[in-house]
């Protein structure tokens, strides 16, 4: 407690001491948790979390001094139950995860995939030390100790992901990785199941009330964890925390919970928890009780509120803090399809978002970046922003159409789509008004190719980017090709000559390189030096609406690039390295077509090196080249693998 750790300080050391709380691994996990009490002085806590904030990244959340602060509090209290309920009523490990998983919206690897990655080791001291920090009187202690096969798993070295495994493992048999799960009871391991439980498959319709009510012992199953946790929750404020908001940010971010316990509890509604633990025998929250009917959360005036307990207040946002989803309340939209909506971010700034699946792009998504273009002058906009909140800007174009047309072999059809994302995409770069890209998560193939054809860029720092195209067996097809050798060609740090910024084009494209960060893409050219770098996810859009209103006050559309490429003898040049990689056995024989017809491309075709090539002839080499290479089996193969599998196909 702060009180312990300030004993003996003298006034002013006191004043400026608090406790902050990161989780695991810092640099991917969003939360941080602040304890203050009435003698903190409010400068030093006002530093803290700005430099938290803009310069860490962190979504700071405001707990009580209280054990195991928010998160932990009520996370380690959802594993214990999962874990001691699942091994007294019999349910497998992936029974649990299936049903607990996906219908609940907690993270993908489930329950026990959690305490793998966290590691076994460390449950029994949070366990431990909350059993001594907690009053006699918190529903924790009625959860039990640690399960005894907790303990022997951890004595014989299975920690989880660190050790030899942990509720799952990887197992090699005849030079083969399968995949194994304990089995709760005897704790011997077996084949890992994907069960398919009617349990979980009623939440499609009928939401997690659905899975609640299954009359399975899987429904069951979860109704005995989750039912306790959501309670235990609404019993916490304002003990733990001033509000419900704080609470279920704090499991967003702290255990990726797509929605917080709350948030739950409005899905199931909030009587509907009453009644049940009523039904059980078990004490309403008084909190719950106060909300009766209502829900903790509601949409007044446009803006997002939740309740304290007597009345309702807004959900406060840090200044310098925009979200679409706050957008998406107060306004309708300027325009919408089936894969992408345009947004009035105001002040003359609109906003595309992509809505498709996994944000992927597809012709819905390049006819409304044509009408933006086309229309948002006349509408008075000035500037666009590029960006949506999902977890990934975009990870590309939609390859079932490439595989869709080559299996037909209508390859009239896949240049038409080649050639209209690629006009499409030169409609963004030279558009009358600016356009900034403000990516988060991966933005790969495609998705590069978007913010290759914007004017700046304003990237979240955990921004993966890359032209993977290569692993589906193709090149970049909608001016990826194009734009990075012009980017290296205008690069100050290049080499002399026409060779360098192909070679440095080539490295990238052929081994399909993905920034590791946002910093990192600067050094291959996705990110300018001029772009942004913004640490927190929260503060990207704000920070590209700025930086679009200022390129509006005299924007003037780019040149396009003259290119002096190498033709013939560049190409020699990359077609004997990539050999040497295929004797080697770094790269396959697929592999080298496609870095063949790579350097192709981006060595100008047959050009001459005292030649001028121009972009739109560089966008007429990446149509030929896929067309080309979809017309070959072994890059059919990749992109129906990709499409299957999810991942890439050596061949």
């Amino acid at each position: 407690p702060l009180k312990v750790l300030t004993e003996g300080m003298d006034d002013d050391l006191k004043r400026r001491f608090l406790i902050t709380h990161f989780f695991n691994p810092p640099r991917y996990m969003r939360l941080m948790e602040i304890i203050t009490d009435a003698s903190t002085d409010p400068g030093a806590e006002d530093r803290i979390r700005a430099f938290t904030d803009v310069q860490m990244g962190k979504s700071v959340v405001t707990a009580k001094d209280t054990p195991g602060f928010i998160a932990n509090r009520i996370g380690t209290f959802w594993l214990h139950a999962a874990v001691t309920e699942a091994i007294r009523q019999g349910i497998g490990v992936e029974e649990a995860d299936a049903v607990l998983g996906r219908p609940a919206g907690i993270p993908r690897t489930g329950i026990f995939g959690l305490l793998d990655l966290v590691g076994l080791d460390l449950m029994p001291h949070v366990l431990s030390s909350l059993e001594h920090a907690l009053p006699d009187t918190d529903p924790f202690h009625a959860l039990g100790k640690a399960p005894e096969l907790l303990q022997k798993m951890i004595d014989d070295g299975y920690t989880g992901r660190k050790g030899k495994g942990g509720f799952y493992r990887l197992n090699t048999e005849s030079g083969d990785k399968v995949k194994e799960a304990i089995d709760l009871q005897p704790g011997v391991y077996g084949p890992a199941q994907r069960p398919k439980l009617a349990a979980a498959a009623v939440a499609k319709k009928g939401g997690l009330r659905a899975t609640l009510e299954h009359d399975s012992a899987e429904g069951r199953y979860a109704r005995s964890v989750l039912v306790p946790t959501l309670a235990y929750a609404a019993a916490l404020v304002p003990e733990i925390a001033d509000n419900p908001e704080a609470v279920d940010r704090a499991m967003r971010l702290g255990y990726n919970w797509k929605v917080g316990p709350f948030e739950l509890i409005d899905k199931l509604g909030p009587a509907w928890l009453a009644e049940t633990l009523s039904k059980d025998s078990r004490p309403v929250p008084p909190l719950l009780s106060a909300v009766g009917a209502g829900t903790f959360y509601r949409v007044e005036g446009g803006r997002l509120q939740h309740f304290t307990g007597e009345n309702y207040e807004d959900v406060q946002r840090p200044d310098g803090v925009l979200l679409l989803e706050d957008i998406k309340r107060s306004s309708r939209p300027i325009a919408r399809n089936m894969s992408s909506t345009l947004w009035d971010l105001g002040d003359g700034v609109a906003c595309l978002e992509f809505t498709s699946k996994m944000n992927s792009l597809n012709p819905f998504i390049v006819r409304m970046m044509n009408k933006a273009v086309r229309e948002l002058p006349g509408r008075g906009f000035k500037a666009m922003v590029i960006h949506n909140e999902g977890s990934n800007f975009s990870v590309g174009a939609n390859i079932a159409m490439l595989m869709y047309g080559a299996k037909l072999r209508l390859w009239p059809f896949i240049r038409w789509v080649l050639k209209s994302g690629q006009d499409t995409f030169a409609r963004l770069k030279y558009a009358p008004f600016p356009i900034v890209g403000a990516p988060s998560g991966m933005a790969l193939g495609g998705g590069c190719e978007v913010l290759l054809h914007c004017d700046a860029i304003e990237a979240h720092a955990e921004t993966y980017i890359g032209l993977v195209e290569a692993g589906v067996g193709i090149v970049p097809g909608w001016g990826g090709c194009k734009e990075l050798l012009g980017r290296w060609t205008l690069s100050k740090d290049r080499a002399g000559g026409p060779m360098p910024p192909v070679m440095k084009a080539f490295e990238t494209i052929a081994m399909a390189q993905v920034s590791k960060s946002a910093m990192e893409a600067r050094d291959l050219l996705f990110l300018r030096p001029g772009d942004g770098v913004v640490m927190n996810r929260d503060r990207v859009l704000a920070s590209a609406k700025a930086r679009a209103l200022e390129m509006a006050k005299d924007y003037k559309a780019p040149e396009p690039v003259e290119l002096r490429l190498p033709g013939p003898t560049g190409r020699t040049a990359l077609d004997l390295g990539v050999r040497d990689f295929i004797s080697k056995g770094i790269a396959s024989p697929h592999d080298g077509v496609i870095a063949h017809e790579l350097a192709f491309v981006l060595s100008g075709g047959e050009t001459d090196v005292l030649d001028i090539v121009s972009e739109d002839r560089v966008l007429e080499l990446e149509r030929d080249a896929i067309i080309r290479l979809a017309h070959t089996p072994q890059t059919r193969a990749r992109v129906e693998h990709m499409l299957k599998q999810g991942k890439p196909l050596r061949n």
